[in-house]
């Protein structure tokens, strides 16, 4: 009897969503960096410090312009803009693909809603979110929610894009309702 509810056990992990644990956790300091990308597509220069001046910034990487997963989660982050930009959040994709690529998926697949920016091996290093272990060419599907301090107030890793959106939003609102608390 045991044996059978051991191997239960076993196939439902094993059929669970593949949630990994970000390596950035809350709370730790977001690494600063600068790049290129598009958006709408024309060319964007994006200075995280410079963005997270404005509000919080919705920072997800996604492995690929153009590849299903990629295109379906841009579109769903395309859709939630307005809530985002309500909640007071900048949303900004991010993957290592160059600005060509970038500035086609601005148009396309983000709907000219927000921007994406190419994740140089220096910040896949730094935000820790290689696909592959030692290569820099490709990222894994992970969000974070950073807060105006600098701070990740919240992250996220999962290779199914579908709860990437509503939990970012979730977070923004959550920290939004603790900063009125605070003040109140």
């Amino acid at each position: 009897m045991r044996m059978i509810r051991y191997l239960a056990v076993v196939a439902a992990l094993a059929m669970a969503p593949s949630a990994a644990v970000p390596a950035l956790q809350t709370g730790v300091r977001a690494p600063d960096f600068t790049t290129t990308g598009a958006l709408a597509g024309r060319p964007f220069r994006l200075h995280l410090a410079e963005q997270l001046r404005h509000g919080p910034v919705v920072l997800y990487f996604f492995p690929r312009a153009f590849t299903t997963g990629c295109t379906l989660e841009a579109h769903a982050f395309s859709e939630a803009a307005a809530q985002f930009r309500a909640a007071g959040a900048r949303v900004i994709g991010m993957s290592a693909d160059g600005q060509e690529a970038l500035t086609r998926f601005s148009v396309e697949a983000c709907r000219n809603a927000f921007p994406v920016a190419t994740a140089t091996a220096d910040t896949i290093r730094a935000y820790d979110v290689s696909l592959t272990p030692g290569r820099q060419d490709m990222t894994s599907r992970t969000s974070y929610v950073i807060a105006p301090d600098g701070r990740i107030i919240y992250s996220f890793s999962d290779m199914d894009w579908q709860h990437h959106v509503t939990n970012t939003l979730n977070a923004v609102r959550e920290w939004h309702a603790a900063q009125r608390r605070h003040r109140g």
